[in-house]
């Protein structure tokens, strides 16, 4: 049975030349299929979604990792999005024939291979993470990239592999495993970054806002707007028509016209479904029941028994 697990990595750039190289490395690499990639100047971040079976993903990731540190100097970054590093967070995802503990493992690979061959310092996440408080990617970027050296020293933030020291222009890198999630960002009719801020304090889940959300307001200079940033880490639980209600009741607050609203990385289909069934009010629509999706699953079971 064909194995797919995706990877969605982070990097520290917008600079198209960059892209570019590091994307050429995805595409050389034997079995992985490159499904979307973003990257714009306001988060100064390119994320990348990629397929592939346990070793051609493993494989890919290392060669992007490796062409990423080489030419991503953190020392001049500056960006609205979190980060702790050029290869900012790592994560590895079961689709099919897979499960969790083999991204973990992979993600273990990784992050090893990493600090061994370019000395990079990786802390485990998700549910790779090694304690507790690491399940959470805002504990492990406390500080960012600017105050890396100080709280990389502390015993409790010791990384998982590599030196107890920042690379000198790669900083750190956070890898892991984690169920697919949904990454939706949310256009504002307004410049005032204080007012996009509040929306998403109400949204975020360690201020108050829903459990599985993380929220961040950023500033768009080329449309002059603002946008609420979110990652739905379990949108069966928190779905995203229930998330989008809080948010345009939080804008309405503020008498802020919402604008427009897009995925960040692939839309997962169980979230389309979901909201669709709200919004139109469709009673027992589920994935099943979409067309491509049943005879996708017709042909799939007629393969097994042939």
């Amino acid at each position: 049975m064909r194995q797919i697990i995706e990877c969605v990595p982070n990097f520290s750039t917008s600079d198209p030349k960059t892209v570019e190289i590091i994307l050429n490395e995805l595409k050389t690499t034997q079995n992985v299929f490159l499904l979307d990639y973003t990257f714009d100047d306001y988060y100064n971040r390119l994320v990348v979604s990629f397929v592939g079976d346990k070793q051609s993903v493993l494989e890919a990731i290392v060669k992007m990792s490796f062409k990423a540190i080489e030419l991503i100097d953190m020392r001049t970054h500056k960006g609205q999005h979190p980060r702790l590093g050029a290869v900012d967070v790592v994560p590895f995802i079961p689709i099919k024939n897979v499960t969790m503990e083999d991204c973990i493992q992979i993600a273990r690979k990784f992050g090893e291979t990493l600090a061994k061959e370019r000395c990079v310092p990786v802390y485990l996440y998700g549910e790779a993470a090694t304690q507790p408080e690491r399940k959470d990617l805002d504990w492990i970027r406390e500080g960012e990239y600017e105050k890396l050296a100080e709280m990389i020293v502390k015993p409790e933030r010791k990384p998982d592999f590599g030196p107890a020291e920042p690379h000198p222009t790669a900083g750190a890198t956070i890898t892991g495993a984690r169920k697919v999630m949904a990454g939706f960002n949310v256009n504002l009719g307004t410049a005032d970054l204080k007012i996009a801020k509040k929306i998403a304090k109400a949204l975020h889940s360690k201020k108050g806002g829903f459990s599985n959300v993380k929220a961040m307001a950023a500033f768009i200079p080329e449309k002059n707007i603002t946008q609420i940033g979110m990652s739905i880490s379990d949108f069966e639980a928190t779905p995203l028509y229930r998330v989008f209600e809080l948010l345009k009741v939080e804008a309405a607050r503020y008498n802020v016209p919402i604008i427009g609203s897009e995925f960040c990385g692939m839309a997962p289909l169980k979230s389309l479904v979901d909201i669709a069934a709200y919004y139109l009010k469709i009673d027992n629509l589920t994935v099943d029941r979409v067309l491509e999706i049943a005879v996708q699953n017709v042909i799939e079971q007629r393969e097994t028994f042939e």
